[in-house]
């Protein structure tokens, strides 16, 4: 990842956050003369979008009929390191100065629409300010995750000082394109038990490393087997969009994924791994052999221990059938919510608009305590209380009452009764790796699997990545950990892919994630296992703040509300591998 220094210098937090509320630029100093560790980093350097005089179309009659062409501002209008959206009549485009030079590309992230004028600019690329993703400026590939597709690019020249740009009117309306990939060269009988490449799993991790292998060249075959009975989709989506559909959640068509050779079996579950004979055994007995192996087969739902396990409308959110029935079930009726976990809390703030009552139940004192810590944890639950959520902190479930098979009550083992229509448990998952244990394959003693910095494990030709992994982290002198996170997936997937055409490249990313409640939007970066303090900037009770946690002396994450896009300048920082220290956050 490209950095924000030619070499290392302090940090001064206070100074770049009213830099947000400034909107302006000081010579890169802070008031103490000090030097802002963002200096480099431009988030919005230019707040203008052009005018209409300045986005005059020229004469069309010689250009093809799909083109457009624009003058779009002066030379003057931009310094090096800022950015504009302009305007070309049939569409909008992200207008860069860096070193003089201009170039133009597509204006909104691909991954959620976010607006690339108000992300971070730093040295060759653009980081979105939602949730992190980077793209090249010269060529509009991505380069971090999350998110498949890359953003289009467009000519750009200078004649008599005016800037004008020549784009494609259909790019300029999708905003997004795919990378060219190849196609399988083999002629394959789709019977045939035999892949160069299987995929387990068809969330980020391996559709991000099938689509890679594709990118790079690879010819042979690749299956990818499921076992969803949907195309790849936006799970991350279902706790906050209750009622989407998997049309809607979708990620990839059938269609893409025939295009590019990409085989996809559906309701197809792997029940064990035999590595000796390099094959696959599914629970309908079919086996298919294979060269490469990758699996990324996700968590699944932490076990909990409760006396009425056989009642209905109980859910452990996985599908969009289940995401849609909690919200039918919840309708005017009382929900409760098991667990504080990202997912658990998305859910009760999604159906406070439908259920006639939502509880909480959580065995910490706060939520997000071990996460975000006390205070931000705090805050969040002062949120959730002005909207009618009620918590049952420091409380287990004893008993689930039903009566002819549904769900009436919730036991606490206070003794606590709550009335429940719906129930969801949102307790936490573990690693779906059942059905390796007698594979030989390495799992530690929670059964996750460990990888090296390649995404390989023990097994040679084997591979794994996403939320079942540990796998070495260079920030933390390559310390075996498990980031379950939906853009690190992505990043395990094409780094494995990568390593099985013999490519091998280690991980070069800052972690990512976010979460949404009461249309507000949490966005953390980094990585804060095992943090001793926080700093907090802003105000906790507005909802408007940004906390840096430290470990020792050093700021080691970073998590902000209505704060964009601070969290994504701080991840350019340590993408670079500078230091953050604790001392430069009290000054």
């Amino acid at each position: 990842m490209g950095g924000c220094f030619s070499k290392p210098k302090p940090v001064e937090v206070k100074v770049e956050l009213s830099l947000l509320d400034k909107e302006k630029e000081v010579d890169g100093l802070s008031p103490n003369g000090k030097a802002s560790p963002f200096a480099e980093c431009r988030p919005n350097g230019a707040l203008a979008h052009g005018s209409d005089d300045d986005s005059t179309l020229l004469p069309l009659y010689h250009k093809p009929r799909d083109y457009v062409e624009a003058s779009v501002c002066h030379v003057k209008d931009l310094e090096n390191g800022q950015m504009r959206e302009v305007d070309l009549g049939s569409g909008r485009a992200l207008l860069i100065k860096e070193h003089g030079e201009f170039t133009a590309m597509g204006h909104k992230c691909p991954h959620y629409g976010a607006p690339l004028v108000k992300g971070v600019l730093s040295k060759g690329h653009v980081r979105c300010p939602w949730h992190g993703a980077c793209f090249n400026i010269a060529t509009g590939d991505i380069e971090d995750f999350p998110g498949l597709d890359s953003l289009p690019i467009f000519q750009v020249r200078v004649e008599k000082d005016k800037v004008i740009i020549r784009a494609n009117k259909q790019a300029l309306q999708s905003q997004k394109r795919s990378k060219p990939m190849a196609r399988c060269s083999a002629v394959i009988n789709s019977n045939t038990g035999f892949s160069h490449v299987l995929i387990i799993g068809s969330g980020p991790a391996g559709l991000v490393c099938a689509e890679t292998l594709r990118q790079e060249g690879f010819t042979d075959r690749i299956v990818m087997c499921t076992m969803d009975k949907h195309p790849p989709y936006d799970r991350p989506k279902l706790s906050k969009s209750l009622e989407s559909t998997a049309e809607q959640l979708r990620l990839r068509s059938m269609d893409f994924l025939q295009d590019h050779d990409i085989e996809l079996l559906t309701e197809k579950e792997v029940v064990a791994i035999d590595v000796k004979t390099q094959s696959v055994i599914f629970e309908d007995g079919l086996r298919m052999e294979y060269r490469k192996l990758f699996i990324a087969t996700g968590s699944r739902p932490k076990p909990m221990n409760y006396k009425g396990k056989d009642v209905r409308n109980v859910f452990h959110l996985r599908t969009p059938e289940d995401a849609n029935s909690i919200a039918r079930l919840a309708n005017n009726k009382n929900a409760v919510i098991v667990g504080t976990s990202f997912v658990g809390m998305e859910v009760a703030a999604a159906l406070t608009d439908k259920a006639h009552s939502v509880s909480v139940i959580g065995i910490e004192s706060v939520p997000f305590k071990k996460a975000l810590g006390e205070k931000v944890g705090k805050a969040i639950m002062k949120l959730f209380e002005a909207n009618r959520v009620k918590f049952y902190m420091l409380n287990e479930v004893s008993e689930m009452v039903g009566h002819h098979g549904q769900l009436k009550e919730v036991v606490l083992k206070s003794g606590k009764v709550l009335r429940a229509d719906v129930c969801v448990i949102g307790a936490g998952s573990v690693p779906a790796t059942g059905f390796l244990k007698q594979s030989g394959i390495h799992l530690d003693s929670k059964g996750f699997i460990t990888v090296n910095k390649n995404m390989q494990t023990n097994v040679d030709g084997v591979f794994a990545g996403g939320d079942v992994v540990m796998f070495p982290f260079p920030p933390r002198n390559n310390k075996k950990v498990n980031i379950p996170h939906w853009q690190m997936a992505h990043v395990h997937g094409k780094v494995a892919a990568l390593s099985m055409m013999g490519r091998a490249t280690e991980i070069k990313t800052v972690p990512y994630f976010w979460s949404a409640m009461f249309g507000k939007t949490i966005r953390y970066a980094g990585y804060g296992d095992g943090f001793d303090d926080v700093i907090i900037q802003g105000d906790l009770d507005e909802l408007r703040f940004v906390a840096f946690y430290t470990r020792s002396e050093e700021v080691v994450s970073v998590t902000s509300m209505n704060y964009d896009p601070i969290v994504s300048r701080v991840a350019e920082v340590l993408g670079s591998g500078k230091t953050i220290k604790k001392r430069d956050m009290l000054c």
